[in-house]
């Protein structure tokens, strides 16, 4: 029997192994005219496109891909911002588009800056690496207990999903 309803939470098919993509960092969403920033940089026409962005007075900012792993195979995957030093966002540029073999060796160190419920983990430390030339990098570690917990718990959909 067929069925659209998860057999483990009851939850539909469609809320698992779904990515979730950010608009914005935290602090420029929060802000009431964040377009109007001065010295508002973005790598496309729209943020949500963008793959890099930078403002003044708020940062440098990259995407990065935070993996949720989910029981029964599972996977949530946020499109989320990483605050990074403006000199990252300079290498990230570099190598980003093309066929660029540098690409593949592309290492950002930062913070999360966006929340992921049910989590506190704005503002936490986070490693992102390249694992594939045709993908975004992915969150890979973080010294923060939290959100290294994250990266590497599978979670019960219940603690997770809404």
């Amino acid at each position: 029997m067929h069925t659209d309803n998860c057999a483990t939470c009851g939850r539909s098919v469609g809320a698992h192994n779904r990515h979730l993509r950010f608009q914005l960092p935290t602090p420029l969403v929060e802000l009431p005219d964040w377009e109007q920033l001065p010295g508002l940089w973005m790598s496309h026409d729209t943020p949500t496109e963008s793959v890099m962005l930078q403002a003044d007075g708020y940062g440098a900012f990259v995407r990065a891909l935070l993996p949720i792993h989910l029981k029964g195979d599972h996977t949530l995957t946020y499109g989320v911002w990483i605050g990074v030093h403006p000199a990252q966002l300079q290498e990230a540029f570099a190598v980003w588009w093309g066929d660029n073999p540098a690409y593949l060796d592309l290492r950002l160190d930062g913070r999360l800056a966006n929340r992921i419920d049910p989590w506190d983990l704005l503002g936490s430390p986070v490693v992102a690496a390249v694992r594939s030339a045709e993908e975004t990098p992915y969150c890979v570690s973080s010294e923060d207990p939290v959100l290294a917990r994250v990266l590497t718990h599978t979670w019960p959909h219940d603690e997770v999903l809404p």
